[in-house]
């Protein structure tokens, strides 16, 4: 099967609501791997106020997709993705994938959900 995808990838807007109703608010990331090797995501987030933040990463096996919710995540060092303030973030892959990102707004009773194909950058 022909592989798909690129290995660097942008997504400019994030941002994890501190309020939810009922079901929780997050985002996540979705990867596809089409090739036959397992792929190492890594996840720069970058902030208006503050220094870049490298310590996030996950893995999205051969010819699989994986959901990385970034309300889950943690760093390799404990840390969580902060709510309440608006990022960006780089997505490095060791192989080409395609990466889509969604976020579930609750906080309010009408729950909004928004999804887009990140920007491939290679």
């Amino acid at each position: 099967m022909k592989t798909y995808g690129k290995t660097t990838w942008l997504i400019p807007d994030c941002f994890l609501d501190p309020v939810s109703n009922g079901q929780v608010s997050h985002e996540a990331i979705c990867v596809l791997n089409t090739s036959n090797e397992d792929a190492e995501i890594k996840l720069t987030l970058f902030f208006e106020d503050r220094d870049a933040d490298f310590g996030f990463s996950s893995q999205c096996k051969a010819m699989r997709t994986h959901h990385i919710r970034l309300d889950k995540l943690r760093s390799s060092d404990g840390r969580e993705i902060p709510r309440n303030l608006p990022y960006a973030m780089l997505v490095e892959s060791s192989v080409p994938v395609v990466v889509q990102y969604s976020r579930l707004d609750t906080a309010q009773a009408e729950l909004a959900l928004m999804t887009t194909i990140a920007y491939p950058v290679d």
